[in-house]
């Protein structure tokens, strides 16, 4: 089973986690135990494991993820594992050459035995790009130039002509070699409209949004899919929780997700999943409790509440 079908399967919600898998006040985690914890979370169904693209520690922003590069500690991770799925949350194209980048995720896909999948975006943080000789103003550009780049760069003796990276002639071929297709999944909009992500990605990654506005950014998705004559491609999101020992806790908000009791997260969970949201990210910097215990939490109460494929297997 491949890591794409793993997480995202239309009419079902699947759950992930984002490194770092701790609680931390400030920019920079301890990145403690992250070894056990990551193991301990395939153990108990969770579905993908996320790493994120942060160059640099910018302390206006507040957050330095998981501060190792992320192929570099997602290869670590993928040698403390077996099955789960290793997501990307997301390389930041403009940033990164896409001849290392597809080097990188061929080399991932062979060695993990598949269980790469690749968010990429354009970068939220604008006083990285400076550090880099990128122009703000182009990033729009420098993403759609580099996804290109890098659909191109998958195929043998690759041409193309890139306005900001470069070209190939077909005269070389890059190595190793992924004869499979790395999902590709667009963060936000990325500069980019509905449409071009629903007809060039393998899916959308999203932030969490009130019910309300998460209705419309459903129906936009389903009308950007139609326009491009596709049935279905996975909607994901984020979301960042804190889950207090009293189950019955009403839930409270934080910085893109919401403080409250395992009941609460659970019926969260469901609705999502009722408007078509087939991915959720949960990241734990705000928790309370140690990361730990929500783990567990999480994976013995929450997880079994939502069919896995071999449940539903079973059922037929």
């Amino acid at each position: 089973m491949s890591a794409f079908t793993e997480i995202a399967t239309k009419g079902r919600l699947t759950l992930g986690l984002v490194f770092p898998l701790e609680a931390y006040s400030g920019s920079i985690a301890t990145m403690k135990n992250q070894e056990q914890l990551a193991k301990r979370a395939e153990e108990l169904g969770f579905k993908a494991l996320w790493f994120r693209d942060v160059p640099f520690n910018d302390p206006n922003f507040g957050d330095a993820g998981q501060l190792y590069d992320p192929w570099v500690y997602m290869t670590h991770i993928m040698n403390h594992t077996t099955k789960i799925a290793l997501g990307s949350a997301s390389i930041i194209l403009p940033l990164r050459h896409p001849v290392h980048t597809v080097k990188a995720m061929n080399s991932i896909q062979l060695l993990s035995n598949q269980r790469l999948v690749l968010g990429v975006a354009s970068g939220d943080r604008p006083i990285e790009y400076p550090a880099f000789n990128r122009q703000l103003e182009h990033k729009s550009e420098l993403f759609r130039d580099s996804f290109q780049y890098i659909k191109a760069l998958q195929e043998d003796f690759p041409k193309y002509n890139s306005e900001f990276y470069g070209r190939t002639n077909g005269g070389i071929d890059l190595l190793p070699k992924y004869r499979q297709k790395t999902p590709i999944f667009v963060t936000g909009h990325s500069g980019q409209s509905l449409d071009w992500i629903a007809k060039h990605s393998d899916g959308w990654l999203y932030y969490p949004r009130d019910f309300k506005k998460l209705q419309l950014m459903m129906q936009l998705w389903k009308e950007a899919l139609k326009n491009s004559q596709v049935d279905w491609k996975p909607f994901m999101q984020s979301l960042y929780i804190d889950l207090k020992t009293d189950p019955n806790t009403k839930p409270t908000p934080l910085h893109l997700g919401f403080r409250s009791g395992l009941e609460y997260l659970n019926s969260h969970l469901k609705l999502l999943e009722m408007y078509g949201v087939n991915h959720v990210m949960l990241n734990l910097k705000y928790a309370s409790r140690p990361a730990g215990e929500l783990i567990e939490e999480i994976g013995e109460k929450i997880i079994p509440n939502f069919s896995s494929l071999d449940q539903m297997a079973l059922k037929k």
